[in-house]
């Protein structure tokens, strides 16, 4: 398996732009969850059809929408340009991209963690007196631990293999925006390139691989502590 200097940069990228993405969601998506399993309001099942649209929409129509906002002429794009920020046809818009793609899976995860918690355990501490906020962060978020750790292994997966909105919103162009996904598809467009498009593959799997292992053993060892 041979990599040119070119293809480490867009494995390094898209390690970037996977774990950049998970991080910058997982307030958000905590948050979401949070509010679709324990608050009820006007408007939630629109909230709920709304997280799970990129699910059903083509990765392309999610990335043509945000270069409409985040493009020179757009809404936002407009804005940031006057702030001296250039979103479009760069890694960040990589990263927003990802994140679009990957937040509904993320909020699931943490969803059916939180649905699985003993409601008993939430009324206990109300009962005792403890704000909101104080349930939140001392029985919701660390019973919600298992959750959080599958939306986000499974929000990094996929933003690591994003394709169809990072093309149109960010581009491909080597060394800035390119990862492992677009780099294949350069390659697999060469028939003299098989190779080098399969090593990159290779690696690919390895990472996947590497982040579901990560994934068990977390897991395993969450379920420990709960046992012990």
């Amino acid at each position: 398996m041979s990599l040119t200097p070119e293809d480490i940069q867009a494995i390094l990228l898209s390690l970037k732009v996977a774990l950049t993405a998970t991080i910058l969601s997982l307030p958000l998506g905590f948050a979401t969850a949070w509010l679709m399993v324990f608050r009820s309001f006007r408007g939630k099942m629109l909230l709920e059809v709304l997280v799970n649209l990129p699910l059903t929409l083509p990765p392309v129509v999610i990335g043509y929408f945000l270069l409409l906002l985040l493009g020179r002429n757009g809404f936002l794009g407009r804005m940031l340009e006057a702030l001296g920020i250039q979103v479009v046809f760069t890694w960040k818009a990589a990263v927003i991209a990802s994140a679009f793609v990957g937040f509904p899976l993320l909020v699931r995860s943490i969803r059916i963690g939180m649905e699985s918690i003993d409601r008993q355990l939430i009324e206990a501490s109300r009962s005792l007196g403890a704000h909101w906020y104080d349930t939140l962060f001392t029985v919701i978020l660390p019973l919600s631990l298992r959750g959080v750790l599958a939306g986000s292994s499974l929000m990094f997966a996929r933003s690591l293999g994003e394709f169809g909105a990072t093309i149109i919103v960010a581009g491909n162009i080597p060394g800035l925006t390119q990862t492992i996904p677009l780099a294949i598809y350069d390659y697999a467009s060469s028939p003299s390139s098989t190779m080098m498009a399969l090593s990159l593959c290779i690696v690919a799997v390895i990472i996947s691989v590497s982040v579901l292992f990560l994934h068990e053993m977390l897991s395993r060892n969450l379920s420990r502590r709960e046992v012990s």
